[in-house]
């Protein structure tokens, strides 16, 4: 039917981001309720939606249909006039009778076959018509000097229904409603104009009441009731079509958000990072989610934390989740924990990919002559020959400037089709999101269809992949793509790198990504936002969230609010390689440093006992021991040092234990001052939430105003070794460092192949600053050795092997499985921690 049609194409122009306004101009018989209020309220031109509508009754701010515009300035006073309306119906008769009684008029309604319609014109001082006069209808009947209206919805296009023999006062809206349609355009321009700048939070935090003892993470999570995302995303002043919902309480977050606040200045970037820290970790996220929770919360100061996806492998595995802890966590956690947006599976996939293209064109290149190679390369379609953009690409970076397949030379077809991969030297994993140890080493290509081209692999973890550091360090669509096309995956058999884009797979690997490069808002207990969005490793890769959700992040917190991001590992792995890898993708500059210590790690760099994941902890950290916190306060203050090292002020947040006394509490936070901390703070934001990290919040407050003094570690126009004897020496306290014949020759062949000039992001234990994870405390002397160099090209980084790292973890023998389980009934996730 027609007016489904007109309906389909009002939804359409509703979801059009460059349409601002609507205006219907259709038959009067067209016209529906269901019609009117197909337009979105806020692209309403005519004002005749029921949400316009009853803003108009309400007094509240909306735009006025234009036709009751132009009666109402065609009008002069008529407070305490008597007004009449004849055949004046539907949303416009509604606004115009309101609008009316507001001047003070008394208003009277009827149409043109009512009984009293005589009655009431001989009385009326002003007559508005709705619709043209039937001459049964004389202007004999009209009151002598009434004022005569007509505002017939035809009007608005210009036709005139008066009947120029009338003895009254006649006036007509039709040239004048037109115009007031035209200021309601102007209006609704200066609206969106207006909404498209940074908005003032309209915040509302959610209450906590923290229990004690403190509840399982789980049960914490599911007390608490979030809010949903949609009324998050408009509390911090994003527009309805920057944000795609998941469900109830996780939504992706458009790109698009960076070009509509390009001009918003940056508001103050915060780095959570930690000492060396035990097996147990020591509460980096849970201190980040805190001291947000106690920002926004509490102190009414807007900040965002952004964290990295937690991978599932050690979800089921022996770590658990990673949504913060206690009353200082994102909520839902198994949402945060589990698939969340799929963006990892985006990755899995998009990495998979690349990998199965290698070796098919391994084995394609293996089985067939130049010409056959090159006919299924680029095949006759419908009659005709070309070339895909991707391989015109190819074409010109071998400086073949040809466009027609059938001109190509023997020669210039060998090289066109043959990448001659050197299986040997294949540096591109498969990946699963999966702890799963009898993958780190396997077999690939023994089915008889593989024609005897098998070779040893491997798998690596989902978050291993490089397309994950990718993700973390891309600045936007088209830097991703870039990027991925740089992706070195082996060389040839002269020596020389063979990309991604060399594979023809760059823009099907974009394809896969091109949601997981949108950031997912989330949400911390107390209501504050989150930003979850990747999640590389922290020792072959760097370790931190997204450089996108950052720079989104910085835009809506506005100048005075806080950004708040942690650093995988202890500072002298995660805080370096944010400093020195996502600073210079980003061009970001961190106002303060938070550095997160415990009495537990402390004492055990003093010279504790082991201390174990899974098992007890041994009496001396469990009761008061201040020699040991003492003597375990060399890490802490070397942790500052390297802080001051990059220029950055830097806030010690001592994240606090039930079983810590409070002198050694304030024995770590006295040393750390008199140590160069700007201050220390003791914080109890797990067991009391926000509230219990406000003094840190106020100190953070106070140190963004000191002196920054941001600077990197090295130039990257270094040698590659030069570069790494720098962090070895001035970060981990090194005497130097020891390359083996392996990793020397790769050092040199990524010099000679152009890659000498990217900055280092070093893979070493996380538990010592040195590469021996028993030496705790501040090792000093020590010859670091640098078994291999690899790199991450696309990423943009050589990443030196101190010692071996494995990117495949395994499953332990009691695994976290065994207590997850789901209610069949309720459908909730029980035994996740």
């Amino acid at each position: 039917t027609i007016n489904s049609l007109q309906e389909n194409e009002i939804l359409r122009l509703n979801e059009d981001p460059n349409v601002h306004g609507l205006a219907l101009d259709l038959p009067e018989s067209l016209y529906s309720s269901k019609l009117l209020n197909a337009v979105k309220p806020e692209k309403d031109v005519d004002g005749l939606s029921s949400v316009n509508l009853g803003r108009l009754v309400h007094g509240d701010d909306c735009l006025v249909p234009p036709t009751v515009c132009a009666v109402m300035e065609l009008l002069e006073d008529i407070g305490g006039k008597k007004v009449l309306l004849v055949g004046v119906r539907g949303a416009e008769g509604a606004a115009l009778q309101s609008m009316l009684q507001r001047q003070g008029a008394t208003v009277l309604s009827c149409h043109w076959k009512s009984p009293q319609l005589q009655s009431e014109l001989g009385h009326a001082d002003t007559v508005v018509f709705g619709s043209a006069k039937p001459d049964d209808v004389p202007a004999s009947w009209i009151k002598p000097g009434a004022t005569v209206i007509y505002g017939a919805h035809g009007l608005l296009s210009g036709k005139s229904h008066g009947q120029q023999n009338d003895p009254a006062a006649e006036k007509t809206v039709g040239s004048l409603a037109v115009a007031m349609r035209m200021q309601n355009m102007v209006k609704n321009t200066e609206r969106w104009i207006h909404s498209q700048r940074h908005r003032k939070w309209d915040f509302h935090s959610l209450k906590l009441q923290p229990l004690s003892p403190v509840p399982s993470d789980i049960e914490i999570s599911r007390a608490q009731c979030p809010k949903a995302v949609d009324v998050l995303a408009k509390e911090i002043g994003l527009l309805t079509d920057e944000i795609e919902i998941y469900g109830q309480t996780k939504a992706k977050v458009r790109l698009s958000l960076l070009e509509r606040l390009k001009d918003q200045p940056d508001g103050k970037y915060v780095l959570v990072a930690g000492i060396t820290p035990t097996p147990l970790g020591e509460g980096k996220s849970t201190v980040t989610v805190g001291l947000v929770q106690a920002l926004t919360a509490h102190l009414n100061i807007n900040s965002f934390a952004c964290l990295r996806q937690p991978s599932q492998g050690p979800t089921f595995g022996v770590k658990g989740g990673a949504a913060g802890g206690g009353y200082a966590q994102v909520i839902p956690m198994e949402e945060f924990n589990l698939h969340l947006t799929g963006d990892i599976h985006a990755i899995t996939a998009a990495n998979n990919l690349l990998a199965a293209a290698i070796d098919a064109r391994i084995l394609h290149e293996n089985t067939q002559s130049d010409k056959s190679l090159y006919n299924r390369l680029v095949p006759v379609v419908n009659g005709v020959r070309g070339f895909s953009p991707i391989q015109l690409a190819r074409l010109r970076r071998l400086g073949i400037n040809k466009t027609d397949p059938g001109t190509l030379t023997e020669e210039e077809i060998s090289k066109f089709a043959r990448l001659d991969i050197d299986p040997s030297t294949i540096t591109w994993q498969r990946v699963v999101d999966t702890n799963d140890r009898f993958l780190r080493k396997i077999t690939v290509g023994q089915a008889a269809t593989e024609k005897g081209f098998a070779r040893q692999a491997q798998f690596d973890i989902a978050v291993a992949s490089e397309i994950m550091a990718i993700l973390a360090l891309t600045t936007s669509l088209q830097d991703m793509k870039e990027r991925l096309g740089r992706v070195v995956v082996a060389n040839d058999k002269k020596g020389e790198p063979v990309t991604a884009e060399d594979l023809g797979v760059t823009g099907a690997l974009a394809v896969l990504m091109k949601d997981a490069i949108k950031p997912t808002l989330m949400q911390t207990l107390e209501g504050t936002p989150v930003f979850v969005h990747a999640g590389p490793f922290a020792n072959i890769a760097h370790g931190s969230s997204s450089v996108l959700a950052d720079k989104i992040a910085l835009k809506l917190v506005g100048e005075k609010g806080f950004v708040v991001t942690e650093a995988g590992f202890g500072a002298d792995i995660g805080m370096e390689k944010f400093f020195n890898i996502k600073c210079r993708a980003s061009g970001l500059v961190p106002s303060v440093v938070v550095l997160v210590a415990t009495v537990r790690a402390l004492k055990m760099h003093g010279g504790g006992p082991n201390v174990t994941a899974g098992a007890p902890l041994k009496k001396e950290y469990t009761e008061e021991n201040l020699q040991l916190v003492a003597d375990g306060c060399c890490n802490l203050q070397k942790q500052i040092q390297i802080t001051q090292l990059f220029g950055v002020p830097v806030v010690v947040a001592l994240n606090v234990f039930k079983t810590d006394s409070p002198a050694e509490i304030d024995l770590v936070c006295k040393i750390a001052k008199e140590s160069g901390a700007f201050d220390a703070v003791p914080c109890n934001h797990w067991s009391a939430g926000g509230r219990g990290a406000i003094k840190l919040a106020q100190a953070v407050e106070k140190a963004v105003n000191q002196k920054n003094n941001f600077k990197y570690l090295y130039n990257l126009e270094l040698p590659i070794v030069e570069k790494i004897r720098t962090i070895a020496q001035k970060v981990y306290g090194a005497q130097d460092i020891e390359l083996s014949p392996a990793a020397q020759s790769q050092v040199d062949r990524y010099t000679q192949q152009g890659f000498g000039n990217l900055p280092i992001c070093m893979a070493k234990t996380h538990l010592s600053l040195s590469h021996q994870p028993e030496r705790k405390g501040v090792p000093t002397g020590f010859i670091l050795p640098i078994s291999d160099v690899r790199a991450s090209i696309g990423a943009g980084f050589i990443y030196p092997l101190v010692g071996t790292m494995s990117t495949m973890p395994g499953l332990p023998t009691r695994s976290c499985f065994y207590d997850i389980d789901l209610d069949p009934v309720t459908e909730e996730v029980k035994g996740l921690f």
